[in-house]
This record gives C-alpha cells, structure tokens and sequence, in this order.
C-alpha cells in the first residue's frame, strides 16, 4: 500500500523508500497507477529497495494539465490545453519544498521527472524549463505534439540525463500525426547529440499500450546508473 501526501490540494502517492537517493516525481493515470507495482519491482529488482522513490500524481484532466500549449485534438474532439505551466509550478515550488520537510533528510537526494505518453512529453518539455530535475524519463513521449521540433531545436534540456523510449511499432499506424512519431522521436535523439546532452534512445517491442510499467522502469535504471549516484 502506498502512502499519501496531500500537497496544495493534491494527493501523491509515495511507491518505493521514501529514504532513497532519488526521488522521482511521476503524473500518472489510473492505467499508470495500475502499472506501479510492476514499474517499482523492476526498478527494485535492479537498483534495490533504497534507490528510488516515486512520488505518483494522479492528472485530474490528462489533456489540459500535461499539454505545453493547446493544440486542436488528435482523437475524438478533445482538444488539448495549456496547463503544464501550473502543473510543473505545482511540483517544483510546492511539491518539492513540501517533500524536502517530510522525508526522511537525505543530502545527496537527487530529483527525477518521469512520464508515459501524454506525461512523457511533459517529462520531456520540463526539461527545457528548470533545472530541479537531474534527469528526466520520457517513455513513448507525444513527440508528434503540433509544434514541438520547433520548440526544442530553439532550446537545450537543463536536465543532465535525458531518457527517450519508443515502441517498434507505435509509428506503423495509418493515422497521420501519430504515424510521425518514430521521425519525431529521432530528430529528438539526434538534437540531443548534437546539443551534447546525456542520454540515449531505446526501442521496446510492441506497440504503444505494451508494458508501460516496465518501460518506464527501463529509463528509470538507465538514469540512476547514468547519474553515477549509490543508494
């Protein structure tokens, strides 16, 4: 059973040590949440039981609080929002600070950022926006987002390890914006080479729904290991 905080009105969901060397902050939805157990078994199975913990935030509205800007919809007539301006606001300045004096004191705890989907994205899109987070994990992130090559040829990540992860067959589809998401996630890799930014770009059997707890534990052990810290 994972704890519950309640910060600024939200309840995150501590998974793993709250002692341990990272501190990993996650949006998740319910599928995510389902997905957790396995995510932190893998993680645990690798780093151990004191390397990471997980701080899960349930997203209220997926399309409006993990979207950078608005966009018209993809599926359906969703569109998306704008909101992951106040959604990065909620974990860096109050989340954060409110963990600080809650967990267990730790000196060299070091901060992730982590997401699938939709929540990869804003994983990925905070990276160019503060500096909090060590190291981001952007597990089949919505690089196809209208927009996006645009935005990050003009930055740099600040993050100091980025983790990028894909299907093998998530672009083998005939819809016309996510059948560009392999292209999209490329550039990304080769961006962040050319920018000289740790990290990495790995393919997963499957399609988009396949073992989403397991591929972002993938990138959480590819990124404590790149970080160099010992729980």
């Amino acid at each position: 059973m994972a704890d519950t905080l309640t910060i600024a009105g939200r309840d995150f969901r501590l998974f793993g040590d709250p002692g341990a060397a990272f501190l990993c902050f996650q949006p998740t939805d319910e599928h995510d949440l389902s997905a957790m157990a396995e995510e932190m078994q893998a993680v645990e199975e690798t780093l151990g039981p004191a390397a990471v913990c997980v701080a899960a935030l349930p997203i209220r509205d997926w399309n409006t609080e993990l979207s950078p800007w608005t966009a018209p919809p993809v599926y359906g007539k969703e569109p998306f929002g704008d909101g992951a301006g106040e959604t990065l606001a909620l974990l860096t300045d109050q989340a954060l600070p409110a963990l600080e004096k809650q967990l267990p004191p730790r000196a060299d705890r070091q901060y992730l950022l982590s997401g699938y989907s939709l929540a990869g994205l804003f994983a990925l899109w905070s990276a160019y926006r503060t500096d909090a987070f060590a190291g981001v994990v952007a597990a089949s992130p919505s690089v196809w987002y209208p927009g996006w090559d645009e935005f990050a040829r003009a930055r740099r990540p600040l993050a100091r390890a980025v983790y990028l992860s894909l299907g093998d067959r998530e672009e083998r589809t005939r819809h016309p914006v996510m059948r560009e998401v392999g292209n999209a996630i490329r550039r990304q890799r080769e961006l962040l080479v050319v920018q000289g930014v740790p990290g990495t770009l790995e393919w997963n059997p499957g399609n988009h729904f396949a073992d989403s707890g397991k591929r972002v534990a993938k990138g959480l052990i590819w990124t404590v290991r790149t970080l160099g810290a010992k729980p």
